[in-house]
């Protein structure tokens, strides 16, 4: 089901590994040209052109583009007590985990009279985009909203694929948790056209443009996300969830398996890894996915992602080894099930969240562990972080010099500007010592 890549007996260079991680086969770059198209189009027709795109890719017309207060209000008190509880219960516990991520304001004093201020300033306004296509995300609606409010951003716009099956109306229970959260402003709206909106905002249906788009999506969506990138600030280019588990003998293989299976029921193109110093441990993880994907609901798509090349069973030697492929392959969800979980922890670098320890599934940070869900796919965690408060936070410098303390750095302005052939630069300190 796996497909193995055995690293025994070698030591690849980081460039050497990079080579060898596994990825779906996706490119957002074949994707440009269409999501551009449909940009332009919002751009040029605002809400007919969102409407048409509905009819073409969701199958269904939207009764309203922009969701009316009533519709909002009516699938908040809609909600089934067990999954208005969990709404709940998840808002509290990111909005506390959200709160730590808010930098405190610094200040730093140079010199008499010569002080830096760093001030952290949330963007007022953001685009929040939530998937509709092969599972319903409230919770995606959460880790979206929630960070943003912690932040302070003032102005929050939410889009949601319109729903065939419930008469072209974004999905009731994401219409629910929006409602929860104070969110007022929702659209009926999916894909790159949803972006475009966004960006570039629709007059017609009262939509501003915003100057952050957040949240994950398809392909289309990605590619959206670059043409627009310039226009906005984007939070990053999702593609298919990964998952990446290192684990050695003493792990359990049954945990091991649901969560590879966890993360491969979202789609055919989820990457599922196991890293393991363990052969024989590696056998039963292999037992286990047999018979656990053939006795759940989504099966065969996770048997398409299990056998893609994007997933696979890593041999290593060890667990130095392991630390160094994960590390290369950067995953969204890093899960580390072994004896001295600290000595791996302390060298793995690139990762979107890492789960650590048996009763840390991946499946508890997609809802209730407090953590962010939206995180850096398709090895972006090399570079990348995940969603938080921060993401909608811009760090400023305020500088407050009095005349005494530019007095005493003149004299470097002078020297740095007539070096750099800017002597206009130092003329602008030196003009306010004229009289001297």
């Amino acid at each position: 089901m796996l497909r193995t890549i055995d690293l025994r007996g070698t030591r690849p260079s980081t460039s050497e590994l990079l080579a060898l991680v596994p990825r779906a086969a996706t490119d957002v770059s074949a994707a440009l040209g269409p999501a551009r198209a449909l940009i332009d189009d919002v751009r040029e027709r605002g809400e007919a052109a969102l409407v048409e795109q509905a009819e073409r890719f969701d199958r269904v017309t939207p009764p309203s583009v922009r969701v009316p207060a009533a519709e909002l209000a009516a699938a908040r008190d809609g909600l089934a007590p067990e999954i208005r509880d969990a709404i709940e219960r998840t808002i509290e516990r990111v909005r506390a985990a959200s709160a730590a991520q808010v930098p405190a304001p610094q200040r730093t004093v140079l010199g008499a009279g010569a002080v830096i201020e760093q001030r952290w300033q949330p963007v007022g306004r953001v685009g929040l985009y939530v998937p509709g296509g092969k599972a319903v995300y409230p919770s995606s609606v959460v880790m979206n909203v929630v960070p943003a409010q912690v932040a302070g951003v003032g102005s929050i716009a939410l889009a949601s694929p319109p729903q065939a099956e419930h008469g072209g109306r974004v999905h009731p229970t994401i219409a629910g948790a929006a409602a929860l959260l104070g969110i007022t402003e929702v659209y009926a709206m999916g894909g790159a056209g949803a972006i475009g909106a966004f960006a570039h905002g629709v007059p017609g249906l009262g939509l501003e443009p915003v100057q952050l788009v957040t949240g994950p999506g398809n392909v289309y969506v990605a590619a959206a996300k670059r043409v627009v990138q310039g226009v906005t600030g984007i939070d990053a280019e999702a593609g298919p969830t990964d998952i990446l588990v290192i684990a050695d003998a003493a792990a359990d293989a049954d945990f091991v398996a649901a969560d590879l299976i966890s993360q491969a029921e979202h789609d055919e193109l989820a990457a599922a890894v196991l890293v393991t110093d363990s052969p024989e441990f590696a056998e039963r993880v292999l037992e286990r996915l047999a018979t656990r994907s053939t006795a759940t609901k989504h099966g065969d798509r996770i048997h398409q992602a299990l056998s893609g090349a994007q997933s696979a069973l890593v041999h290593v030697d060890d667990l130095e080894q392991a630390a160094a492929f994960a590390n290369a392959f950067g995953p969204e969800h890093l899960e580390i099930q072994v004896r001295d979980v600290d000595a791996v922890l302390a060298r793995i670098e690139n990762a979107g969240a890492i789960f650590v320890g048996p009763y840390s599934p991946v499946s508890l940070g997609d809802y209730a562990a407090g953590s962010n869900h939206v995180l850096p796919t398709g090895g972006q965690a090399r570079f990348a972080a995940g969603l938080s408060a921060a993401t909608f936070l811009r760090p400023q410098q305020v500088v407050r010099y009095d005349e005494q303390a530019l007095r005493e750095v003149a004299p470097v302005i002078a020297a740095l500007s007539n070096e750099e052939d800017l002597p206009a630069h130092g003329e602008a300190v030196t003009a306010r010592f004229r009289a001297e």
